[in-house]
């Protein structure tokens, strides 16, 4: 079975190639949300076309949705032969900006030397195109199965995932008895299975001052010194002891198996949106976005203590220091088992189809997995899919064609494993 399934999979190579193609033409860019519903409608088609029931499920009142720019998501299924689990494939529709250094048109899709280049190929056009050439390889196969395959294509994952499987997974559609398994084909290396992924907590703070003439600065207070204060502490004391810890989850790369944080943004003084000549004025207000990803191993509450106890300490010990603090979003540590049925099933099919033994790592940054664990209450939950890592969001971008083929091979058998059709 297993080898008239690959052999499938080959001849439909040129397929994939053009359907990865055909979605990569599609400049689903966010922010803002450009085309979700255009690409939602390709795969849609694409579904219907093969027999699947096809919902469009909009991601309403979720932020940026709107009537321009519509978070628009797609779900098809399509049914066994009797009763028995159901397989999701889940892969997300949105891409991050083009950004500059391009040597090739971002969104034309060339192919070069077995790849296909452009903004989306690999994060993760190219996984979602590969495991539905999976699943059509099986249902043109006649191979029988129970239960049920679902595809999905779903919007913002690039930022924080609401619209997309978050709005789904509150409306139960990634919960049982409807789903058991998801495998979502994020690029983390065609022969790895990432099994979760680090916390995170990012959170604004803002230091106060009072405006003043800049000629004059001792008549104000200037909230500008007042983060930098904040900022030297982080510099001297909790940089460093995030350094030195470590956690037992198989983080990659290497360095993000410790604790981290980053500066996302600052901002002081004028606004960002004024163009002409600054005003001489003491800023009041000053404004700094960190990005906290944490491990496994540490309390999240304690996290969040961290940065809190500093500024309570900066406003015992600094004149005039004041502060406030609001949490923009935040998604604790996920690992799924590496005992679960997905991961055994996924891990099964990499060891036949490359000959050796998948690697099972975790992602430095989240994915929409933390919101299947959160609200879908679902833990039979992995990432496995072609692309590397390492090139997402970089211009020149591209995915390996061979990679995608082998992919496929490896997303079909495990589909077949898990509904007890493998042979």
């Amino acid at each position: 079975m297993s080898a008239e399934l690959n052999a499938r999979i080959d001849a439909k190579r040129e397929e994939l190639v053009a359907l990865t193609r055909d979605l990569v033409r599609i400049p689903t860019v966010n922010p803002p949300g450009d085309a979700y519903t255009p690409c939602a409608e390709l795969i849609g088609d694409w579904m219907k076309r093969r027999g699947f029931t096809v919902e469009y499920v909009r991601g309403e009142g979720t932020p940026g949705d709107s009537d321009r720019y519509p978070r628009t998501n797609v779900i098809g299924r399509i049914e066994g032969r009797g009763p028995g689990p159901c397989v999701h494939f889940n892969g997300h529709i949105d891409v991050v900006q083009a950004g500059q250094g391009w040597t090739v048109d971002p969104f034309e899709a060339v192919v070069k030397d077995g790849r296909i280049y452009g903004r989306g190929t690999c994060d993760m056009k190219g996984g979602l195109a590969a495991a539905m050439i999976a699943v059509d390889a099986i249902l043109e196969a006649g191979i029988p199965f129970q239960g049920a395959l679902e595809i999905s294509g779903t919007v913002d994952e690039e930022s924080g995932g609401y619209g997309g499987v978050g709005y789904m997974a509150q409306k139960g559609y990634f919960s049982k008895p409807r789903v058991d398994h998801v495998i979502i084909p994020e690029p983390l290396n065609v022969d790895r299975i990432c099994l979760g992924h680090r916390g995170v907590w990012w959170a604004e703070v803002e230091t106060l001052g009072r405006i003043a003439h800049g000629s004059m600065p001792f008549l104000g207070d200037c909230a500008v010194r007042h983060m930098g204060a904040f900022l030297d502490r982080i510099e001297r004391e909790l940089i460093p002891a995030l350094d030195a810890r470590r956690t037992s989850m198989p983080v990659v790369p290497e360095g993000a198996r410790a604790s981290t944080l980053n500066i996302n943004s600052i901002h002081g003084g004028l606004a960002e949106e004024f163009e002409g000549l600054p005003s001489p004025c003491v800023p009041d207000s000053c404004r700094m976005v960190i990005d906290r990803r944490y491990l496994i191993e540490e309390d999240p509450d304690d996290v969040k203590r961290e940065v809190t106890g500093i500024l309570e300490r900066l406003a015992a010990e600094r004149q005039g220091f004041r502060y406030r603090i609001r949490d923009i979003l935040e998604f604790v540590p996920t690992m799924t088992e590496e005992s679960a049925p997905v991961v055994q099933a996924v891990a099964r099919e990499i060891a036949r189809e490359f000959g050796k033994s998948a690697e099972y790592v975790v992602s430095p940054g989240t994915y929409d997995q933390k919101h299947i664990a959160r609200f879908g209450h679902l833990k039979d939950c992995i990432a496995y899919g072609p692309g590397i890592l390492d090139l997402a969001h970089q211009p020149d971008e591209f995915i390996v064609i061979d990679d995608m083929v082998a992919s496929a091979k490896v997303m079909a058998g495990a589909a077949l494993a898990l509904t007890g059709a493998a042979g």
